[in-house]
């Protein structure tokens, strides 16, 4: 392989290594930011994805992680009175997981703490959007 191949393979291991220190950033962020609302990681994971009423696979894909997770962090989640499940619109056997009021308001302040201090405040929007395309392109 010649010497621009090995560069190459070079800034692929370093971009890889970055984006593995964000995603633990993150995480930490998130573990850090939730101790005062009385959620775990997953469940602030959880809370941030469900933008509105989801089935749990398709929360489960937005979180990347296995259903039965899902399964297990929405009990919790319903025991608290954060999410509801819901019949769904066009399927009798499946359910919506779904906001309660109180989740909605809980929802609002996990969003705003998750903002304080973030791992990408310290970008602008624009470059946000332009790594949020990059990832999605790389993702895909």
């Amino acid at each position: 392989m010649d010497s621009s191949g090995e560069r190459d393979l070079a800034a692929e291991r370093e971009i890889c290594g970055l984006v593995g220190e964000l995603a633990r950033r993150i995480d930490s962020h998130v573990r850090q930011r939730v101790v005062g609302l009385d959620l775990t990681g997953p469940q602030a994971v959880a809370l941030r994805e469900l933008t509105g009423p989801m089935t749990m696979r398709e929360l489960a894909l937005r979180m990347g992680c296995e259903q039965s997770n899902v399964t297990y962090i929405a009990d919790r989640l319903e025991k608290q009175g954060v999410i509801e499940r819901r019949p769904h619109p066009h399927d009798r056997r499946a359910k919506r997981l779904a906001l309660t009021e109180q989740g909605t308001a809980l929802r609002e302040r996990l969003m705003e703490a998750l903002t304080q201090d973030s791992p990408l405040s310290g970008l602008t929007y624009e470059e946000q959007k332009g790594l949020y395309k990059l990832l999605l392109k790389a993702a895909r």
